[in-house]
């Protein structure tokens, strides 16, 4: 098969397509034909070196695809050749072809494309773990989304809105801010204005959020400390500002019985990921069948153009997924 290969560590210049041996799919794999891909960070961290795949996992970049289903190995149930489906991956989804459990497999709706179904697995089961498993998300809640403009920022705000709750969020531009209102999203604040939690105290009528999706890191820690009503959580998805704070006052968490929350979808155990996948479907699929929740895509790169795809993520102007079409 045809796959997008590195020739080293770096920049986009060692981005290439080339030739790599076909996945052996197991007896509960389904064999896809890879029709689309998305972009995640992890992509940009892995090209760069920082971010290598788990034990196990191909080197090929690429965590989520969409295709149809070539071959069902004999332990698959549900499945069968010609299925559409979209899927979360541990890597290998910039190439023709992958193997996938069927226990991860979505089918695809019959509204959606296989460039939406891409733009699915990742952001919106990332979103979904992080607000209602790990942060317990209610009816009635506020949570504060960073990144809102980003692939899981945008399904968060859709997932909390399905919910019941009240998304606020923080974007780098008007623009972004605008599109986050028309998702759903109750407030935004631009992050290049100054401190965010004096305006989250605002929204909040001094409360503080209950639940904060953070993807910065450190530089942020401080001031989502300040932004969490009493027993709030904070999740740590990301930390691209930093990952080591100078200052925590535990007395804070003590007092305001504050939980700090660390998480990573690519290191989970297949069984929970499997587990994951059940959950989300069972709650998502009837929603993106009847349109109340809808993967935003920013645009779309023939898979050839995959530098220009990731230069496109480093400049941080997208308003959610990139997606490659990768033509078989």
């Amino acid at each position: 098969m045809k796959a997008v290969l590195l020739s080293g560590f770096g920049g986009v210049e060692v981005l290439r397509i080339g030739s790599h041996a076909d996945p052996v799919p197991g007896d509960g794999d389904l064999l896809v034909r890879v029709r689309a891909t998305a972009l995640n960070r992890a992509d940009l961290l892995q090209r760069r070196g920082k971010y290598p795949p788990p034990k196990g996992a191909p080197e090929i970049l690429g965590l989520e695809m969409a295709g149809e289903v070539i071959e069902a190995g004999q332990a698959c149930q549900g499945f069968k050749k010609g299925d559409r489906v979209c899927a979360l991956l541990p890597g290998g989804g910039y190439a023709e072809l992958a193997a996938v459990p069927a226990g991860m497999a979505m089918r695809i709706p019959e509204n959606l494309t296989f460039d939406e179904g891409a733009a699915i697995p990742e952001a919106f089961l990332t979103a979904y773990q992080n607000l209602f498993n790990l942060g317990g998300l209610v009816a009635g809640a506020t949570v504060l989304v960073h990144a809102g403009a980003s692939g899981v920022g945008t399904a968060a705000i859709q997932l909390i809105r399905e919910a019941g709750a009240f998304a606020i969020i923080t974007a780098g531009s008007p623009g972004k801010i605008t599109r986050c209102l028309e998702l759903g999203a109750r407030a935004g604040w631009d992050y290049k204005e100054g401190f965010f939690a004096p305006w989250v105290a605002e929204q909040t009528e001094g409360r503080g959020a209950d639940l904060i999706l953070d993807f910065v890191g450190a530089p942020y820690l401080e001031q989502n400390l300040a932004s969490l009503a009493e027993d709030g959580r904070l999740i740590v998805v990301g930390v691209l500002g930093g990952a080591v704070a100078g200052r925590l006052d535990l007395g804070a968490l003590l007092m305001r019985r504050l939980q700090i929350i660390g998480t990573s979808l690519r290191s989970l155990r297949r069984e929970r990921k499997v587990a994951l996948t059940r959950q989300f479907r069972a709650f998502a699929l009837p929603r993106f069948a009847d349109g109340r929740l809808k993967p935003v895509i920013d645009s779309v790169y023939d898979w050839t153009e995959v530098a220009k795809a990731h230069l496109r993520m480093e400049s941080n102007a997208n308003i959610g997924k990139i997606v490659l079409r990768v033509v078989g």
